[in-house]
């Protein structure tokens, strides 16, 4: 009926876009739950209610109303749906590495809804990611913050509408050797990424002028002053500038993150998250006083050069220090269990129960400006809800069920072998990568279009 509606929208010409969606929500009552709220400490023996979609009550001996479905989750855990803060499950295309700025494009234009990584991802009680933009670029596109409402009747329900705009920025090694190495342009060293968003936001300020100056003459008897030609590149480079846009850049290095710390607060830009910051742990007073935080792998580094020199104390050295940290997965493997990846950081840092699973709840909501809607459990919040048998940072735990908005999406008991066939009749085929380095998922698709530009690069320059 939803999709029926959508075409007789259309032909109306009435259009409709998505926030008239109206999102699956439900009703249910958790009970006997050993509920870990991480704001509010840990509750025995308790219920938590749910009505339309949010948590409404939480407390002993709740009784459901007429027609709610109640879950008995005697000697299990409940938690707060699972955040990935930088993630690229779902999506057709990540890269767009045409150019050192593309800040006009936009990764919710490119989301499928029906990715079977959705569905593993519930499975490892993850109810919103990050949808990011590769790392080819110094300013990339715009994310999009996912609800994985996996397989729902209308694809727009993925999107998590009530989530502010963010965008991906990268620094070092990926945005020299694609535009540099690979195309001969500026960046093609680590002080070309600095020149690129200096003179990125100086021409947006220019172009925020000639707006304001264009609105303060309209109306005025005699005024002549055409509107400028309108950029949605620099409009959006003047929407950070705004504050209304959130940055997360993919970084590494120590003297990266401190230059990118020097640009922003020259620009009075004071929304951004550092993502990977495998070297935060040596600036960490700097990023806690000027940022929203660092986002960061676990144990990852080495993999190539400029993350060699990295600690899997980084997290806690980073939260010790006042970061809002969280451990994210950039993988469509780790995405399944981030929990286990949370649980690290007691074992190199000794970091309390609470402050390990706020790396993968209420601290991810902080740095993508919805810990007032998801992150905890909390009487007004969304129910994204997760039950565990075991502990969530035991290695042994198991999701059981995993809700969004109330909704059931996993259910380890009752869903089929194969839960693809729910949503598709036809299997869909996962990718396979012929370069080693595609298992990153930042620089996905880039190694062709490298490739390419260096063979024309030679033939260019061979005498």
């Amino acid at each position: 009926m939803k999709k029926l509606n959508f075409i007789l929208a259309a032909l109306l010409g009435m259009g409709l876009n998505y926030s008239q969606a109206q999102t699956p929500k439900g009703n249910l009552l958790i009970k006997n739950a050993t509920v870990l709220t991480v704001t509010k400490g840990n509750l025995e023996n308790t219920d938590v209610l749910v009505q339309d979609g949010l948590i409404k009550q939480v407390g002993k001996n709740l009784s459901a109303p007429s027609g709610v479905e109640t879950v008995d989750a005697s000697g299990k855990y409940l938690m707060p749906g699972i955040i990935d803060a930088h993630s690229h499950v779902a999506l057709d295309v990540v890269n767009e590495a045409s150019a050192p700025i593309v800040a006009e494009v936009r990764m919710k234009d490119m989301v499928n809804p029906y990715e079977i990584g959705l569905y593993r991802a519930l499975a490892g009680g993850v109810t919103i990611s990050h949808a990011m933009h590769g790392s080819a670029n110094v300013v990339g596109g715009q994310n999009a913050t996912l609800k994985h409402r996996w397989g729902s009747d209308d694809p727009a329900d993925i999107i998590m509408q009530d989530a502010p705009r963010t965008i991906k920025f990268a620094l070092g090694e990926n945005p020299t050797r694609v535009h540099g190495r690979g195309n001969n342009i500026q960046p093609r060293t680590r002080m070309g990424v600095e020149a690129i968003l200096r003179n990125g936001f100086n021409e947006a300020l220019q172009y925020k002028k000639g707006w304001e100056t264009y609105n303060a003459a309209k109306g005025q008897k005699g005024n002549t002053l055409a509107p400028p030609v309108f950029n949605d590149r620099l409009q959006t480079l003047a929407d950070i500038l705004d504050g209304k846009i959130i940055i997360h850049c993919h970084s590494y290095r120590a003297d990266e993150i401190y230059m990118l710390i020097n640009v922003a607060k020259d620009f009075g830009i004071t929304k951004l998250v550092f993502q990977h910051t495998n070297e935060g742990f040596k600036v960490a007073p700097e990023i806690a006083e000027y940022t929203m935080g660092a986002s960061v792998f676990a144990d990852w580094w080495a993999y190539k050069m400029e993350v060699y020199y990295s600690t899997a104390f980084n997290a806690a050295i980073l939260q010790r220090n006042g970061v809002i940290t969280s451990i994210n997965s950039d993988s469509a493997e780790l995405i399944r269990h981030l929990y286990h990846e949370a649980a690290k950081t007691q074992r190199y840092g000794g970091l309390s129960d609470d402050e390990a699973l706020a790396m993968i709840t209420i601290n991810p909501a902080k740095q993508l400006g919805i810990a007032d809607k998801v992150g905890s459990i909390e009487v007004g919040k969304q129910a994204d809800l997760v039950i565990f048998e075991g502990h969530p940072l035991s290695s042994y735990a198991v999701p059981q069920m995993t809700f969004v908005d109330g909704v059931k999406y996993f259910d380890i008991k009752s869903d089929s072998d194969d839960q693809r066939q729910l949503v598709s009749a036809t299997e869909m085929v996962e990718p396979v990568y012929l370069h080693a380095e595609e298992d990153h998922q930042c620089l996905q698709g880039v190694e062709e279009y490298f490739h390419a530009f260096m063979g024309t690069f030679m033939q260019d320059h061979t005498h």
